[in-house]
């Protein structure tokens, strides 16, 4: 071979190197940026149809996204599981915490849990939007529970649900006599302080009765009884659906007739399902779901998803889509996701306008009212 052809293939074989880096280059630019969110609450344990409930709604809006963009972001999701349990919360935070490639976090679901997790994700400034922490604490600044900078929430908090399940319990009952009685937890001891408050404003309402039980208590007899010497016609649970269940047969086994109603934490299709029919006829506060903002939405969600949407899709959805749209605008370290989230101003799919207090709170927070009927918990409206 003669320098000429020599050097021609030099020059070609030069050109055609820098051109294979130049493409190689052009195609990881190309590649989609892989970042993660998380989502933690109750995937296992009693709890669990809350948290998967609410994980799928964050999947879907994760599904969404990804399919949207999928030339620029590959949004993965880190499934925390901390059984609704302070205790748990406190094992799995800190990894959690310390693992900077996670942006944001959907949830705590609990208001127990996120005690338990918040000084890891305060030491590890990562962003929380919680779809169902209703405990008041969590965002007053004064507590020590207080959630800020990095705690924020898109559903109302207890001083506006005691009022409203004080008001839905007692609907229709002339001079109500209540019972109330909580499961010991961080959600369910205010949450009954604001329901005795709320019933002050209940005209001929009274207390004549409370009580105060840990959230394993299988065996209620003591509690009934003390339900049936007060006479009472209304009974007010403010712990969760889970212990509901069985409190419920064992009051309706005794032969009390007293209507049942609890709050956001009985506020699950699993309630009377557990329950079966003893569960007939109870009263419990909630939120709305997709099925009620769009049809058309909570078919694609079903067709997509596998399974209708439950308990706090809305709010998931919401908290979600607030991560990702971060994630879009290019806040992809925790420190601009934070600030991200503490200035956002966007729509929920309901249509009401989200943006944060400074203490991380929504300027709306209605809570519904939902009745057992045939095994279903139907929502009768906003109690107003």
């Amino acid at each position: 071979m003669n320098k000429k052809i020599q050097r021609s293939l030099a020059v070609v074989s030069a050109a055609a190197l820098v051109f294979g880096v130049a493409a190689a280059q052009t195609s990881a630019n190309a590649a989609p940026k892989t970042v993660y969110i998380a989502y933690q609450g109750p995937l296992s344990g009693g709890e669990a149809s809350t948290g998967t409930d609410e994980q799928n709604a964050v999947k879907y809006a994760i599904k969404l996204f990804n399919a949207k963009n999928k030339a620029k972001y590959n949004v993965k999701l880190v499934s925390v599981d901390d059984q609704g349990d302070p205790a748990v919360a406190g094992t799995v935070a800190p990894g959690i915490g310390k693992n900077k490639a996670i942006l944001g976090l959907v949830g705590p679901a609990y208001s127990g849990a996120t005690i338990a997790s918040l000084p890891f994700y305060k030491a590890g400034g990562l962003a929380l939007i919680s779809p169902s922490a209703t405990r008041v604490s969590l965002t007053d600044s004064s507590s020590p529970d207080f959630g800020g900078p990095v705690f924020h929430r898109v559903v109302g908090k207890d001083d506006l649900q005691g009022p409203a399940l004080a008001k839905y319990a007692t609907a229709g009952v002339s001079n109500a006599k209540v019972f109330i009685f909580d499961d010991q937890s961080s959600y369910a001891v205010p949450l009954a302080g604001y329901v005795t408050s709320g019933l002050k404003a209940v005209k001929g309402a009274t207390v004549v009765g409370t009580d105060s039980v840990p959230n394993t208590t299988t065996d209620f007899s003591p509690t009934i009884a003390k339900i049936a010497t007060s006479k009472a016609d209304v009974v007010i649970y403010t712990g969760y659906y889970s212990q509901a269940a069985v409190f419920i047969k064992q009051l309706r086994d005794s032969g009390s007739k007293a209507i049942f109603a609890g709050g956001d934490g009985v506020f699950n299709q699993e309630f009377p399902k557990l329950a079966g029919t003893a569960a007939e006829g109870s009263r419990v506060t909630g939120v709305g779901g997709l099925a009620g903002v769009s049809a058309a939405l909570e078919k694609d969600y079903k067709a997509k998803m596998g399974v209708s949407s439950g308990v706090y899709s809305v709010e998931s959805l919401d908290a979600a889509n607030i991560l990702l749209q971060g994630i879009l605008k290019g806040n992809t370290t925790r420190a601009k996701m934070l600030a991200w989230v503490k200035a956002y101003k966007g729509k929920s799919v309901t249509g009401n306008t989200i943006k944060f207090s400074a203490n991380g709170d929504i300027s709306y927070g209605l809570f519904a009212g939902f009745t057992s009927k045939n095994g279903v918990l139907v929502n009768t409206g906003i109690v107003k």
